[in-house]
């Protein structure tokens, strides 16, 4: 498999699909370096893989920050000699109508789902031009294709990764760099995503809507290990993950 001996940076990796991913991949054979802000989490996903047999590393990553975004690339290199794929998944979705005015939100899901993803593009960028191959992949959301009652700043941050990710791809093929993108909108899937709601009823009808539908985060982990998986010269660059049972 091609996934095999690939160097897999991954961040929001110390829960839900990050985490799931990283023991993905890493039972599969590749070396995988975890980013996330909490390292008592990643200090134990890392020794599981380990201890596993897998190859792993961490480092406490804020995406909102460039230079940490830097330093977990510099990690991969110096730990495994290469950075062939970033997985830019942190994020946050504290959902709220508009009319609320959470401002201070609106501006947390700027800094984290949409900067924080430009800050991964920007790490690797240097380092798959100049090797003329690499993958960035990204969790987008259903909220990125589709618009959603209380969803309106969280769907935008969400949308504008979908059009980041296809430029990528666009100019990476007239630039003949070969860097493969992927970006994943996975719908009801139960992660730790809900915590960040503060609107009461916004967190209830969410709260309703997972707990009926919602399906484990390994279903990304193998969307992601897929689009790994495949040959150099093929880029399967959507993915869109429903629940069998979500309409």
């Amino acid at each position: 498999m091609s996934v095999e001996n690939k160097v897999v940076v991954i961040t929001g990796a110390s829960s839900g699909i990050g985490e799931a991913t990283a023991k993905l991949l890493a039972s599969n054979g590749a070396a995988v370096v975890l980013g996330a802000r909490r390292e008592e989490r990643l200090q134990e996903i890392s020794q599981a893989i380990i201890d596993a047999g897998g190859k792993a590393a961490y480092r406490v990553t804020d995406v909102t920050d460039p230079e940490d975004l830097k330093e977990l690339v510099s990690l991969a290199k110096e730990k495994f000699g290469a950075i062939d794929v970033i997985y830019n998944n942190a994020g946050i979705m504290p959902t709220s109508p508009i009319s609320a005015l959470k401002v201070n939100e609106w501006n947390a899901m700027i800094d984290v789902n949409l900067k924080g993803v430009l800050n991964g593009v920007a790490a690797v960028m240097p380092d798959f031009t100049t090797q003329k191959h690499g993958q960035i992949i990204t969790t987008s959301s259903v909220a990125g294709l589709r618009s959603f009652i209380g969803s309106g700043v969280y769907g935008a941050t969400k949308f504008a990764v979908r059009n980041l990710m296809e430029v990528i791809r666009m100019e990476s093929a007239q630039e003949q760099t070969n860097i493969r993108t992927a970006t994943i909108y996975p719908a009801a899937i139960n992660t730790e995503l809900l915590q960040h709601i503060t609107d009461k009823n916004a967190k209830q009808g969410m709260d309703k809507l997972y707990k009926s539908v919602g399906i484990t985060p390994d279903a990304i982990a193998r969307v992601v290990n897929f689009a790994i998986d495949q040959p150099e010269d093929v880029n399967i660059n959507e993915f869109t993950v429903y629940p069998t049972k979500q309409g």
